[in-house]
């Protein structure tokens, strides 16, 4: 199914929910690690295509990509890109108490608060985009 074409008025919501993500004050290093990540343990192949092309683009390393599913073992990442991707994997993965308040203030530490924002709300808009990408098994552009 196309979701462009099956449900126009929700989609351009989303695509707008995404634009604004973009403007936001996140870094957009961060905020192509974060989509990355979470489309790592989602398992969405189209998503991990994209949005490591994107972070090639604003200038990620590969070396930095291959280690994003180790983050926690590599010496790659900041410490504000690992209290992001700890809060982004908490996130998407929501066990029984959400986010800790540990998490969170590793969040708080390193992001002032429209940055907090807009990691809230690109790990939740990405985790959109996979509830979509993989059900809907979309394959990556060219394959």
């Amino acid at each position: 199914m196309n979701m462009h074409e099956a449900a126009p008025e929700v989609y351009k919501a989303w695509v707008a929910a995404e634009t604004a993500i973009r403007r936001g004050p996140l870094d957009a290093t961060v905020r192509e690690l974060v989509k990355v990540r979470v489309s790592q343990i989602n398992g969405c192949l189209f998503c991990i295509d994209m949005h490591s092309t994107e972070a090639r683009k604003e200038g990620e390393t590969e070396q930095r990509l291959w280690h994003l599913n180790a983050w926690r073992e590599s010496k790659l990442f900041n410490p504000a890109e690992q209290a992001a991707l700890e809060y982004a994997e908490a996130a998407t993965e929501l066990g029984p108490h959400g986010v800790s308040d540990e998490i969170w203030a590793g969040v708080e530490k390193h992001f002032e608060e429209g940055a907090r924002a807009g990691l809230v709300a690109v790990t939740a808009q990405i985790n959109l985009w996979n509830r979509l990408g993989v059900p809907l098994r979309l394959q990556p552009l060219g394959e």
